[in-house]
């Protein structure tokens, strides 16, 4: 996530202050990253640095304002128009997680995949029940961001369930096809796959 170009965006509108700029961001995203003011200011401190904002004066409560400069808001414009790039992936503790366990002697990786499925799908529900109690505030900008973050939570969490059946498949199929494995090994399959399977 780019706090950056986030701040950069919510700039755009008009001249706002480091708390200001946190609670906007928070409320248009349903708080699902929540921003720590330290980092707010800190990152105020490097955009006025590389010249993408400004000092707007005070507001009626003595809060220090920034806006934007114009190479802020080519910054901005950029930031709308560039994709997402996909070229280096985000590191996936759940992915590090299974290609470990396959690896690393003694570990039940049925077991680690059911104790997943499990919080993912709990985590699946929590996501829908969200979206139904979504649609009752005042302000529909808000709420269609705020229902476009939880769409995206939960096509991430069916994603991952899908992936974590993927993976059981697999791991069946691996001890199907395995060579005359050392009978140690073959029992440590067999005994992976019977948890896999529950």
């Amino acid at each position: 996530m780019s706090v950056k170009q986030a701040m950069l965006a919510l700039l755009e509108q008009e001249p706002m202050y480091g708390y200001q700029l946190r609670t906007e961001f928070e409320s248009r995203t349903g708080a699902t990253w929540p921003l720590n003011v330290g980092q707010v200011y800190t990152t105020l401190t490097r955009l006025e640095r590389d010249g993408l904002i400004e000092p707007a004066g005070e507001d009626d409560e003595g809060h220090e304002r920034w806006q934007l400069t114009a190479a802020g808001s080519d910054e901005v414009a950029t930031w709308f128009t560039t994709p997402v790039a996909r070229t280096q992936p985000p590191r996936d503790e759940l992915a590090i997680k299974l290609a470990l366990a396959v690896t690393v002697p003694g570990v039940d990786v049925g077991t680690v995949i059911q104790q997943q499925r499990g919080a993912s799908m709990t985590a699946l529900q929590d996501y829908t029940r969200l979206k139904r109690q979504a649609g009752r505030g005042t302000d529909r900008r808000e709420e269609l961001a705020w229902g476009l973050v939880l769409d995206s939570l939960v096509f991430a969490a069916e994603a991952e369930i899908r992936w974590l059946d993927h993976c059981e498949a697999r791991l069946r199929r691996a001890v199907v096809e395995r060579p005359a494995a050392a009978p140690s090994d073959a029992r440590n399959a067999d005994a992976s796959n019977e948890q896999a399977a529950r």
